[in-house]
């Protein structure tokens, strides 16, 4: 059937209102991170920079060493990018080991309350994270885990922990239950199931939970704020650090913005296809 040309321009204006939407901010972060300071005083706005500059960046990555606070702005970023870089990366994998374990336990061993347990564990998705926030303060700062990586590492772990669970839970109950039999007939154990059977067959269902996992630990700002104020402060706390009293630094904001969108932007660019089969891997048995 011939789609009309009424449908076709509805369908391809809703397609161009969403780009618009979504890549629009993008657009204007990047775009803004090579206009000159003076020109964003400038009226009217424009849409396109009249006039280039990479001083931004150049301030950022220490070619031009400027100082903010009597502090080098490049030690600063550069220091905020590892931090985010460091609690990111160890958040993700520590979540997907362990959510991994836990999720093999829920979907193939029998014991008391499998259920009951597994439900329970999902159901923190819905407690909001302001909630715990006193709790939690008062439990990592008797454990002495206040702005060091472990305890800000645990921390994303313990919020993105569920949905990898229940992610993965998804995943194994979708593979064959046949080859795990048929090894353990030839001898094999459990972990050596796992590790050499389960596992490579729910790689794409490892790396989904791996990018959602790294991704909301990169984007988090509200947690850092709190238990991460100075030895492992990340971008997303640093940047709204250029805001000061009098001056708002709108090219080190936009120039170090772009910047913290490349990291994740390169994740979902060559992991798509991935998080997608492995989102949809349960989905089908």
């Amino acid at each position: 059937m011939k789609t009309s040309l009424h449908h076709r321009v509805m369908i391809w204006t809703g397609i161009a209102v969403l780009l618009v939407w979504s890549l629009g901010p993008i657009y204007w972060t990047v775009a803004s991170s090579v206009t000159p300071t003076d020109d964003f005083s400038v009226r009217p706005i424009h849409f396109f920079p009249q006039h280039f500059t990479f001083a931004h960046y150049s301030r950022l990555l220490g070619i031009n060493v400027d100082r903010i606070g009597g502090v080098e702005v490049w030690r600063q970023f550069r220091l905020a990018l590892l931090n985010s870089v460091i609690t990111s990366a160890a958040a993700t994998l520590l979540c997907v080991a362990v959510s991994a374990l836990g999720a093999y336990a829920f979907t193939r061993m029998r014991f008391p309350g499998r259920d009951v347990l597994f439900g329970l564990v999902v159901a923190t998705l819905a407690v909001p994270a302001y909630a715990v926030l006193i709790p939690l303060y008062q439990i990592m700062i008797k454990m002495h885990l206040v702005d060091t990586y472990v305890g800000v590492a645990l921390i994303y772990v313990s919020a993105y922990l569920p949905l990898s669970l229940w992610l993965l839970r998804s995943v194994f109950e979708a593979l064959p239950l046949a080859l795990e039999e048929a090894a353990q007939l030839d001898g094999a154990g459990r972990l050596y199931i796992l590790f050499k059977i389960v596992l490579p067959l729910a790689g794409p269902g490892l790396t989904a939970a791996a990018i959602l996992t790294f991704l909301g630990a990169w984007g988090q700002y509200l947690v850092p704020l709190i238990f991460s104020p100075q030895a492992t402060k990340p971008l997303t706390v640093l940047i709204p650090e250029f805001v000061t009293k009098n001056f708002i630094d709108y090219g080190l904001i936009t120039a170090s913005g772009s910047i913290a969108i490349v990291i994740p932007a390169l994740v979902v660019i060559f992991l798509n296809r991935y998080l997608v089969s492995g989102l949809l891997a349960g989905s089908v048995k």
